[in-house]
């Protein structure tokens, strides 16, 4: 059996240097982050090069950038300046757009709130004398004539505007509890945060919804503000100091979606809960939704006496702040990812330098941990000198990092599964493939092989021809396309030659070139490499049939035969058919023997002149150490001998022993048929193989009748044989010594006076029997012996009356035959049409009398002339009578004589008609016609015989 080969390829010669052995210690895996990040080009740079930003605002179609000079910056999403507001005089604290984009809002600690229309030149501008820490538009501030917002600051008062038809009014919603930091507006919900803590306003009912208190030991909020931002229209999600807190709030339910949930105190019309709540190590600069987790914008404390310092009231030294880092953490605060910023700058920024905000989204496009195409969520992270941009790392980033770690596995199931552009499929595979070698992983490198190099018939012939370098090319075999893409011959016949020079992979061999089309390669290069190996060792069964498929697709059938036969193959022999290779079962007689008995003797008795049977014999008897080369002689011989008995006579000695050992039931048909074997001989081998019958018929034929005789009684004790024996050979000697051998025997001696009649005369036999002999059932022989003869006396008898009988019906038959006429004349087809019409069943009989007509008519004497008148004949003029007798008359003639002989026996007997003569026409009735009937004299008769008979 051949080896196996290795799982990881072939063993042994590649040509590369032994690579060093990996080292035992492994790098921590790495996880992969959940964003990418780019800094906003554009325009920003040169803006943010003599001013500072302090917070922004995202729409669906443009970014709006606050400064601390007061200046509003409209920007498309690559960073260019797309419009420029002076807005204000003093630092911009808050920006917000209408859920249209088409109107940014803006506050500043001038005092003022400004709110401009991007397409139109409409400006709004409202005067409250303190600083203005946040504001908030209405979602649908552009479609409602009420144009709402609300906005508040250091005052403490949290202001509704509301356009009303005598001008705008300010409705103070709440006070008394310190500075507003912070307000969203969502649907008709409306957030707020103070030093107290957050409250929820529902606008659409004017009724507060619920209050959420300040964390406790959280910094205070002109050092570290709070940050609010709407999930959806009913989740809020607050960051505050170190502490983050999720409320959902709902319509009025019985009871909240989780039992473990913290009820809050609500208003009628809704139910507040707290689904999430969790403290971090960090403090909070910027928080967003991540489809269902949470992107944190972290600011790691300072250190100091070995522990952070969460109770300071100044959240760093200035000169030597951490990185701020983003987070993705779940609700439960679980870090799915942390990715440190390299802002400019960061080491003397504090917390509340940074702020983050994320463009609006559906998170119905968020699913399985991806987002929609062209709904990811986009982040911009704002410091005063840099403003970078961060959204979720797509399929083709994956696809990079795994690239970049060495998980090729995963990234190529990432392409596969459709992740990606197909193009990177290409760069994947050429990347696994070339780890995979490295590895020395050869065999599953080839298995990728159809996936990754697909239809690129130069990506397979370049891969074929590597792996031929590496002396691993067997393993890529089984996976090389034969179409699409279709290959180059060259490309195919290394392949095939690499298995070859294998033996490990013959089997692999055979199996390509049976499924392999041929029309892809040529088979001579790849017969050429074979050949040299079938002397040698190395020369498997498969890789002879691997070449006798090869010289069949190269039309060198003859050698294809040869090695089927050697490899004893069932389906040789249509083979041999389909080929018409009769010639070359010259030199394969006992391999196609071994193969299928058969088949093949009826093979060799049919092209016997192609090979004679001498040479069958000659070749089955040298294989008689491979086979049971004399049973094979045995079935070519018997079935020789029955298609032609005399075809292989010179082997008809060896035939009768070949017959004794195998089918002693066919020697004695075959001694009685032959006539070519010795009958010395013969008789030994039935003497030795106590062949009895078979020893009586040879006896027989040597002359040695007695002796044959004597084995029939003495050995095979069957005394009918005997008699049957004795009644061939036709010997009256015979006969008295069977029965001198008999007279001993009383049992036999009965049977044979049984079975004499007819041969012998039964007193002969009696008068023999000795005296006192008892035989048993005497009386009944004798009797049998007596009604034996009576019945065969009886059956002769009759059997002479019935020939008498027959003799003489058939003479009368004959002689009435012979005493009728036929007519011959141009009345003759319409008369028989109207027999026809009278009797159907007597078409037969008249072709007879047509047939018969022709007979009698070439037996009439006289040269064709009337026996009355002399006168030659011409049936078409008149009608002519023909006997039996051979003479003929014309019909005038003929009833010119039969009405003169008529009238001499009766005056008064009328003229004849041809009506009349129809009644003596020939047919075949058997009715007897009695003499002396009164219509004798009236029927034809020749004239010449009745005058003689008379």
């Amino acid at each position: 059996m051949a080896p196996k080969p290795p799982e990881n390829g072939m063993e042994g010669d590649d040509e590369r240097e032994e690579e060093s052995e990996e080292e035992n210690s492994e790098e921590e895996e790495e996880d992969e982050p959940r964003l990418k990040y780019q800094r906003m080009g554009g325009s920003v740079p040169t803006l943010l090069q003599s001013d500072a930003a302090s917070c922004v605002a995202i729409a669906e179609r443009m970014i709006a950038l606050g400064t601390h000079s007061g200046s509003v910056h409209i920007l498309d999403f690559l960073g260019n300046q797309v419009k420029e507001f002076i807005a204000h005089t003093a630092a911009v604290n808050d920006l917000c757009f209408d859920i249209e984009g088409e109107y940014i809002a803006s506050c500043s600690d001038d005092g003022s709130v400004v709110i401009s229309s991007l397409f139109t030149d409409e400006r709004m501008k409202f005067e409250y004398h303190r600083p203005m820490k946040t504001i908030a538009l209405d979602p649908d501030y552009v479609r409602k004539s009420s144009r709402r917002f609300v906005t508040g600051g250091l005052a403490g008062h949290l202001y509704f505007n509301v356009k009303k038809w005598i001008g705008y009014r300010d409705q103070v919603l709440h006070s008394g509890e310190g500075p507003i930091h912070s307000v969203k507006w969502r649907a008709s919900l409306i957030a707020w945060a103070n030093d107290a803590g957050v409250k929820v306003y529902d606008a659409a009912n004017d009724q507060r919804v619920t209050f959420i208190e300040r964390p406790r030991g959280s910094p205070r909020p002109e050092l570290l503000l709070p940050h609010l931002v709407w999930q959806d229209d009913t989740v809020l999600v607050i960051g505050w100091g170190t502490s983050v807190k999720i409320v959902s709030i709902r319509s009025n339910q019985n009871k909240g979606a989780n039992g473990t949930y913290k009820n809050i105190q609500m208003s009628s019309m809704n139910q507040v809960d707290i689904v999430a709540s969790f403290q971090t190590t960090y403090f909070i600069s910027g928080i967003a939704p991540f489809g269902d987790s949470l992107v944190v914008l972290a600011y790691i404390p300072v250190e100091e006496d070995g522990e952070k310092d969460f109770s300071s009231t100044i959240p760093s030294r200035q000169g030597n702040a951490q990185r701020p880092e983003v987070r993705v953490v779940t609700w439960n605060n679980d870090e799915l990812a942390t990715d440190a910023l390299p802002i400019h700058g960061f080491e003397h920024y504090k917390a509340k330098d940074y702020s983050l905000a994320h463009a609006p989204f559906s998170g119905s496009s968020y699913a399985g941990g991806q987002w929609a195409a062209g709904d990811e969520p986009l982040y911009y992270i704002v410091s005063p000198k840099d403003v970078v941009i961060a959204k979720p790392r797509d399929t083709e980033d994956h696809i990079a990092w795994l690239l970049q770690h060495g998980y090729h596995e995963k990234a190529l199931a990432a392409v596969e599964a459709g992740q990606g552009r197909s193009e990177l499929l290409d760069e994947v595979g050429t990347r696994y493939l070339d780890h995979l070698i490295v590895e020395r992983k050869y065999a599953e490198a080839a298995s990728l092989c159809p996936k990754l190099l697909r239809g690129s018939a130069s990506a397979w012939e370049r891969w074929i021809f590597h792996f031929a370098h590496l002396r691993q090319l067997p393993v890529l075999v089984p996976y090389i396309p034969t179409e699409n893409p279709r290959l180059r011959d060259t490309a195919y016949e290394v392949a095939l030659v690499a298995l070859a020079t294998n033996t490990s992979f013959h089997k692999d061999l055979l199996s390509i070139v049976k499924t392999w089309p041929p029309v892809i390669y040529s088979a001579l290069p790849v017969i050429s490499a074979i050949e040299p190996q079938l002397n040698t060792s190395s020369a498997t069964d498969d890789l002879k049939e691997a070449l006798a498929e090869l010289y069949v697709i190269d039309g060198q059938y003859e050698k294809a035969f040869s090695l089927y036969a050697d490899l004893m193959k069932p389906d040789i022999f249509d083979f041999i058919d389909n080929h018409d290779l009769h010639d070359a079962i010259r030199e394969k007689v006992a391999q196609l023997m071994m193969i299928d008995c058969k088949r093949a003797v009826p093979l060799f008795i049919q092209h016997r002149d192609l090979i004679s049977p001498s040479d069958v014999v000659s070749q089955l008897r040298a294989a008689k150490n491979k086979c049971d080369y004399r049973y094979f002689l045995h079935l070519y011989l018997h079935s020789l001998f029955e298609a032609n008995p005399h075809a292989g006579r010179d082997f008809h000695d060896m035939q009768v022993e070949l017959y004794a050992d195998y089918d002693p039931k066919m020697l004695l048909p075959f001694l009685r048929s032959s006539q070519h074997y010795t009958l010395e001989k013969a008789h030994e081998i039935c003497v030795k193989r106590d062949l009895l019958r078979e020893q009586v018929f040879i006896l027989g034929r040597m002359g040695n009748a007695k002796q044959a005789l004597a084995v029939i009684i003495n050995k095979l004790g069957d005394i009918e044989e005997a008699i049957e024996f004795v009644s061939m050979q036709h010997d009256d000697e015979l006969w008295e010594e069977l029965i001198k051998q008999c007279l001993n025997k009383p049992e036999m001696v009965g049977v044979l006076l049984e079975h004499t009649v007819g041969n012998l005369d039964p007193l002969y036999i009696v008068n023999m029997v000795p005296n006192g002999l008892e035989i048993p059932r005497l009386r009944d022989r004798l009797v049998k012996i007596i009604t034996d003869y009576r019945t065969e006396t009886s059956l002769r008898h009759g059997c002479n009356d019935i020939l008498k009988a027959d003799c003489v019906n058939l003479l009368i038959k004959y002689y009435k035959e012979a005493r009728r006429a036929i007519c011959l004349s141009n009345e003759e087809d319409e008369f028989r049409t109207k027999r026809d019409n009278k009797n159907r069943s007597s078409q037969l009989a008249e072709r007879s009398m047509s047939i018969r007509t022709m007979e009698v008519k070439s037996k009439v004497r006289g040269g064709t002339r009337c026996c009355m008148c002399f006168d030659p004949f011409s049936i078409h003029d008149v009608s002519i009578y023909v006997f039996f007798c051979c003479h003929a008359y014309h019909e005038t003639c003929l009833m010119d004589s039969i009405d003169s002989i008529i009238s001499k026996k009766k005056p008064a007997a009328p003229t004849h008609t041809q009506d009349d003569l129809t009644y003596y026409q020939y047919d075949n009735s058997d009715e007897e016609d009695e003499d002396g009937d009164g219509n004798d004299d009236a029927r034809v008769r020749c004239i010449l015989c009745t005058t003689a008979a008379g």
